[in-house]
């Protein structure tokens, strides 16, 4: 049998081992004592700073208080030159947004009155028969005239022909030939504008309704006034052969 190896030298490694590891109370220790030494450099630090302002003289109080001050008002200075310059931007930059908005619209608006834009609105729809096809290109006319001296503000006829300042009418019996397209019976008027003063122009004794209805063309004439008119009909305007935009005077 082996004889026992001896003990001690063990028993004793262990115990230096275990000696030199900190148990958890002493990790807190260590912690709190890092911390009160910590505050108690920047306490010096402080009372440091205090006991150079302490030990300063007057003047040099007075010039750093200067300092300060100046600082302080270049800072201001410069925070007052940012806000006007944001200020301005934003000014500017409403201005060119509410000039853009404008413009968008007047062109929708010219568009509109070109025929060049589909257009929508409360007007009415006139729809007139004729038989025996004795409607003209005058009877036409006529009752564009008539609702455009009641603020019609887009008209088309018959779905297809968008009614401009330079639509021409010819007679093309039986029919009428609108801006180069033939129309015919029943001839089907669309007005946007006041329904109501629409209505009137066309119903006035002696206007649309009675010249279409009376013996010289014996058809018949039909008014809607209607709360949406869709006028879909666009016109493709020529380009002018002679006519330039003339500069704007100056004041």
């Amino acid at each position: 049998m082996p004889p026992a190896r001896p003990k001690g030298p063990n028993l004793a490694l262990r115990r230096l081992r275990a000696g030199f590891k900190p148990s958890r109370g002493q990790a807190i220790v260590a912690v709190v004592l890092a911390l009160v030494a910590c505050t108690a450099v920047v306490q010096v630090r402080v009372n440091r700073a205090d006991d150079g302002y302490q030990n300063a003289r007057r003047e040099d109080l007075i010039a750093i208080l200067d300092g300060l001050n100046q600082n302080n008002r270049r800072l201001e200075s410069e925070i007052t030159e940012l806000e006007e310059r944001k200020n301005t931007l934003s000014s500017s930059a409403d201005k060119a947004q509410t000039a853009r908005e404008q413009a968008e619209q007047q062109v929708r608006t010219l568009g509109i009155l070109a025929g060049t834009l589909p257009a929508q609105g409360p007007g009415v729809r006139i729809t007139l028969n004729d038989p025996e096809g004795k409607m003209t290109s005058g009877n036409l006319l006529d009752a564009i005239e008539e609702l455009r001296d009641a603020g019609a503000e887009a008209i088309q006829i018959n779905g297809t022909v968008r009614v401009v300042a330079s639509t021409d009418l010819i007679d093309d019996a039986p029919g009428v030939r609108v801006d180069g397209q033939k129309v015919t019976s029943p001839y089907v008027i669309e007005a946007i504008g006041e329904s109501h003063n629409l209505a009137e122009a066309a119903n006035f004794p002696g206007g649309l309704v009675s010249e279409v209805t009376g013996p010289q063309i014996g058809g018949t004439a039909e008014v809607t006034e209607l709360r949406q008119v869709q006028i879909t009909a666009l016109h493709a305007p020529e380009e002018h052969r002679y006519a330039r935009p003339a500069p704007s005077p100056t004041k």
